[in-house]
């Protein structure tokens, strides 16, 4: 759910790059919840692996919008220079007041407007670092649980009874007869 809400929020702000990161997220936690429930601990393997992938995402998404290491939250990277959008967050943050202003210089049905942002009691790149965070933290739980299914679905597997196969005492025993008599060869008299 909470990669749904901000599936929707890139959506929004036409971020192409989370959008695609997003959609192979829920892809994954999709093929993850299926592998819990049909007991195939290969794809909770995959999806423990993409949740270390999902954690550095988000470290570099939290990176981008704190303009560490040289990346700048003004740069086109995110929405793969397509579009000069931003994040949903940036015009329509809580208490935040947008006003248009027309540009001067061109009217008609292309022309762009000035943007003015004020009163936003918190910035939104605060926001989607906040977002960030929060996924990183859902992630963890999740790499979590994923290894404790998988190491409890591979210890039911060990530990599972083919009829007395592995059990050093079955619960009931069948005489046989001993494998040096069975390879004695037997001899006819006439």
């Amino acid at each position: 759910m909470v990669a749904l809400e901000r599936q929707v929020f890139d959506f929004l702000g036409y971020q192409w790059a989370p959008i695609l990161a997003n959609f192979f997220h829920i892809i994954i936690v999709i093929l993850g919840l299926f592998g819990t429930i049909q007991y195939r601990p290969r794809y909770i393997v995959v999806y423990a692996v993409w949740t270390a992938l999902w954690v550095a995402w988000n470290v570099f998404i939290i990176c981008f919008y704190l303009d560490v290491g040289g990346l700048s939250k003004e740069s086109d990277l995110l929405t793969f220079n397509i579009s000069a959008h931003h994040s949903w967050w940036s015009e329509h943050g809580p208490g935040c007041v947008r006003k248009e202003m027309p540009a001067a210089s061109v009217r008609g049905p292309d022309s762009q407007a000035y943007i003015s942002v004020m009163g936003c009691l918190l910035e939104y790149q605060y926001i989607e670092v906040l977002h960030s965070a929060f996924q990183i933290l859902v992630a963890l739980l999740g790499f979590v649980y994923a290894c404790y299914v998988v190491s409890a679905f591979t210890e039911e597997e060990d530990s599972f009874d083919f009829i007395g196969g592995f059990d050093p005492f079955p619960l009931y025993h069948v005489n046989e007869k001993p494998s040096h008599v069975l390879l004695k060869p037997t001899y006819l008299s006439t």
